[in-house]
């Protein structure tokens, strides 16, 4: 979408080399985080397995945390929170 509209520097997209002298300005704000590149980029493999994990979670109940990753329950922990934020804020 970036690159079809030519906002690609605009929007610091991550597969573009950037010269760290630029300004840093805002590209992506949500409540209380802020990004100065695309989100797109800063979205990995991994974040989607953890966000993946955190749905099926919530939808077929929890599971003893002791027997999960504590990379997981880390995952689990801030996105519980997070999603409480969301929905206390309306």
């Amino acid at each position: 979408m970036c690159r079809k509209s030519g906002l690609e520097r605009k929007r610091r997209c991550g597969w573009l080399v950037h010269d760290d002298a630029t300004s840093s300005s805002i590209v992506w704000a949500r409540g209380r985080t802020t990004l100065a590149t695309c989100p797109t980029s800063t979205i990995t493999s991994e974040s989607v397995a953890l966000l993946e994990e955190f749905h099926a979670w919530k939808l077929l109940g929890a599971a003893s945390f002791y027997d999960l990753p504590a990379r997981l329950v880390h995952a689990i922990f801030i996105l519980e929170n997070e999603l409480r934020a969301e929905t206390n804020d309306g």
